[in-house]
């Protein structure tokens, strides 16, 4: 029993003139091309167009984002394997994006948004890095200017 499982073969039929290495490779890379197309799903996965999106048959919904920092939400929806569809309304300034995505996400994409919308306002409460260097560049610049007062200070007392 052990060795039928082991010993697996496989039957290929080319039609060629002459058979050369370089006709057997091409042939076994197209049947092992076959054979991982065979377990691949049809379907695209996260990110996608909105035609492609309708085309699933999957019933669609959309949901408003006015946040112009998209990049976080497609990280998030990533994290959570949701297919979704962007698109950018131009008409409203500053534009909204409408998010399209699966009727059977509705979950997921709800679990997505409440960790998005986490680190949003996170986000929002740290100060921006550009601000913290500025201010320790003062601090260490008001450090430099005492010590050199100092410095002069004591020359000014030792010359005789």
């Amino acid at each position: 029993m052990e060795e039928e499982v082991t010993q697996r073969t496989i039957a290929l039929s080319i039609r060629t003139a002459k058979l050369t290495g370089n006709v057997l490779r091409a042939a076994l890379r197209k049947f092992l091309a076959a054979q991982h197309q065979k377990g691949k799903n049809p379907y695209k996965q996260g990110k996608q167009t909105v035609k492609e999106l309708i085309g699933q048959n999957a019933g669609v919904s959309n949901i408003e984002i006015n946040d112009g920092n998209i990049k976080s939400f497609e990280r998030v929806a990533k994290k959570y394997g949701i297919d979704y569809a962007l698109k950018k309304d131009k008409s409203e300034n500053p534009p909204k994006y409408l998010v399209f995505f699966k009727g059977r996400d509705t979950d997921v994409l709800n679990q997505a948004f409440k960790e998005y919308v986490g680190k949003q306002m996170k986000q929002k409460d740290k100060p921006s890095i550009m601000e913290k260097l500025t201010h320790f560049k003062e601090i260490v610049a008001k450090g430099k200017n005492r010590e050199r007062a100092k410095e002069h200070q004591k020359d000014r007392g030792q010359s005789l």
